[in-house]
């Protein structure tokens, strides 16, 4: 079992300065990785302070040398994937190998895509998220690519240099959970990273219910011939620190759930950066 931190790319966090404070501090306590969000608006009604991400991620990565970075989660579908290629692999580089990304359609929909004129067509989404991981697999690999799908379309390119991490930059899919659908996207990747009942508290799933999603994607893997690869199921909430953290992830970690990732409640601390790091300086709930 590893242990990350998932923060929002708006409030205090917005300032890289900051955000880089809080990497450094979470590398210190030892959290084994550092995920950030990735909205554009958000609800935009709120007129939130948002950051870039890969602005955030590229002051984490000089302050940090052991802790991973990455999204949780990237709107593939509102991004070029060459553009995202290039932005991935650099940080990937400049990490000594330390990304992920996290993927997902992205939400609320209206706001992050209908407010630029973009379709909210969640059909037509789903198709792009698709096309886009392909032409990025294709991209990472170094090799010629020519790639021509309904929504996405590469001609002819060579992306070089190629990211740290062989094949690729690991890819976590998101989705909420028990939809199917986000689920079977992620069994054809390198992990799931789902949205469960309970996420606007932080309130950790309950077991039966990771039990069914861990089945769920340990079917679709078998059916797509991935059983016998590497693949990382990443669970979230609050824990608290000491022996009630070790009771929380330990039944977890009997279901093969590989990264318990802390996360905070929905509402008014959401911007703020103080609850969140008095939990990190706190230490992961390790289980051992």
């Amino acid at each position: 079992m590893r242990y990350s931190v998932c923060v929002p790319n708006f409030g205090e966090f917005a300032a890289p300065d900051v955000f880089a404070d809080v990497a450094r501090r979470a590398e210190e306590a030892g959290w084994d990785a550092l995920l950030v969000w990735d909205h554009v608006v958000e609800q935009k009604d709120l007129r939130r302070e948002i950051a870039d991400p890969w602005v955030l991620l590229t002051a984490a990565a000089l302050i940090t040398c052991r802790l991973r970075l990455g999204t949780a989660i990237t709107p593939v579908a509102r991004r070029r994937p060459a553009k995202l290629a290039r932005e991935v692999t650099t940080l990937d580089r400049l990490t000594g190998g330390r990304m992920v990304l996290g993927v997902g359609l992205g939400a609320p929909v209206a706001d992050e895509y209908g407010s630029f004129g973009d379709t909210t067509e969640i059909r037509v989404l789903a198709e792009r998220l698709d096309e886009g991981l392909h032409a990025l697999d294709l991209l990472w690999s170094g090799e010629p690519v020519t790639y021509r799908g309904n929504q996405v379309t590469v001609d002819d390119v060579v992306f070089r240099p190629t990211p740290v991490q062989r094949p690729r930059v690991p890819i976590w899919v998101g989705g909420f959970w028990p939809n199917k659908a986000p689920m079977r996207r992620a069994a054809r990747w390198d992990g799931a990273i789902p949205v469960m009942a309970g996420v606007e508290a932080a309130r950790a799933p309950e077991v039966s219910e990771v039990r069914e999603l861990v089945l769920f994607l340990r079917a679709c893997r078998a059916e797509n011939g991935l059983a016998d690869r590497p693949f990382d199921v990443v669970i979230g909430g609050m824990s608290s620190p000491g022996t009630a953290g070790r009771d929380l992830v330990g039944p977890m970690a009997d279901l093969g759930i590989t990264w318990w990732d802390e996360r905070m409640p929905w509402g008014d601390g959401l911007e703020s950066i103080e609850p969140i790091l008095r939990r990190i300086e706190q230490g992961p709930p390790r289980i051992s």
